[in-house]
């Protein structure tokens, strides 16, 4: 077995929000998010690292490229996230609360998406390890694709499985193709 490493990329990206859930009233929502339920939105400018856990290749030296790891952030982060209104540009938010915790599951998944339908990233021994996501200096969320998905955002990852990867019952956070 060859050695295994953890290799880290960092992006910044800036989108506007309102924490607000529909399943409470005006009233419940503005003493559960107080300011930050302002029906204006605000912003932050969020910092994401995504971790891949592979062995290093004997021939190439990589877990992965550093190149196709930026590009396949791009694709599932940047081009979706950056300089957009969560809560309107993002139909994941349609119907959950735009929370830290529910961006970093959206990126999760989404991240997935991208990185398992291309051959060549699917083919290394890489696997998404961890979305470190930042709201601000000192709120930091963590995810690591564990949890049972509600059955709204279940639906939300069937494109993952009609593009040919299927989920494992057993374990239904490991994806395989």
């Amino acid at each position: 077995m060859a050695p295994i490493s953890y290799i880290t990329r960092t992006q910044s990206f800036s989108a506007a929000h309102r924490l607000h859930s529909k399943q409470l009233s005006n009233e419940e929502n503005q003493l559960l998010y107080g300011k930050c339920n302002h029906h204006n939105f605000h912003g932050h400018n969020y910092k994401v690292e995504i971790t891949l856990r592979g062995e290093v290749n004997p021939i190439t030296g990589m877990v992965m490229n550093l190149v196709d790891l930026k590009e396949c952030i791009k694709l599932a982060i940047m081009d979706p996230l950056d300089h957009k209104n969560l809560d309107l540009d993002v139909e994941f938010f349609h119907k959950r609360p735009s929370t830290a915790e529910n961006l970093a599951i959206f990126i999760w998944w989404n991240f997935q998406y991208h990185f398992l339908k291309n051959d060549a990233w699917r083919s290394s021994s890489a696997k998404l390890y961890k979305v470190k996501l930042y709201e601000t200096e000192h709120n930091v969320i963590e995810y690591m694709g564990e949890g049972d998905l509600d059955g709204e955002a279940q639906l939300d990852v069937t494109a993952i499985k009609l593009s040919g990867i299927g989920i494992n019952s057993e374990d239904p956070w490991s994806l395989k193709i």
